[in-house]
């Protein structure tokens, strides 16, 4: 049975709800465990800027996995090739949005070895030129942290069937590699 565009993209945000929430519900209790009674999840989860880089990178690696592997769900089952609609990476922008606003995550993709599609997602500082050097390369991920800010950067693995729409001219189906960029503040440190 094949779902209308408008209910997929229903059923996505209903998922990708329920992972941030779950995600940051297991933050929120790991940081403060006295917490005796459930909290209400119609109001906002406040979370404690995480107070190392350690904190940083693990709360950044699960991001990275729940947006890449949503993203990856997503493209298998949802994108339909007959129905031109929006790309499923740009459908994420509003879920990025909320995590700027809300718990000042900010989270942005990244051109790696793809055409440039969008301009917002080109190499914009010394650290995202450094990632985009380091995924080049194949490395699992680069990081940094300055100003009491985490920033870390991922691959995306773009396969054969994703050339189409992210490499126009290509003349190869060899994989290429796109960027996810995570940023957080970093609580500040007493000396």
């Amino acid at each position: 049975m094949k779902l209308n565009l408008g209910l997929q993209y229903l059923i996505l945000s209903i998922v990708l709800g329920i992972t941030l929430e779950l995600t940051l519900c297991a933050t929120k209790l790991a940081a403060d465990e006295s917490a005796s009674q459930p909290s209400d999840h119609t109001e906002t989860i406040s979370v404690p800027l995480p107070s190392t880089t350690a904190e940083a990178r693990a709360r950044s690696k699960l991001l990275y996995e729940t947006i890449r592997g949503s993203l990856q769900v997503m493209h298998r089952d949802f994108f339909d090739d007959e129905e031109a609609h929006a790309i499923p990476s740009a459908s994420l922008q509003d879920v990025f949005d909320e995590l700027a606003g809300v718990y000042s995550v900010e989270v942005k993709w990244l051109i790696v070895d793809t055409d440039v599609l969008n301009v917002d997602h080109l190499a914009e500082n010394e650290f995202e030129r450094l990632a985009v050097t380091a995924l080049k390369s194949g490395k699992p991920h680069f990081e940094s942290t300055a100003a009491n800010r985490y920033r870390f950067a991922g691959p995306i693995r773009l396969a054969s069937q994703c050339l189409k729409c992210h490499v126009k001219r290509r003349n190869s189906t060899e994989t290429r590699t796109a960027g996810l960029l995570i940023s957080m503040p970093l609580a500040a440190q007493t000396k």
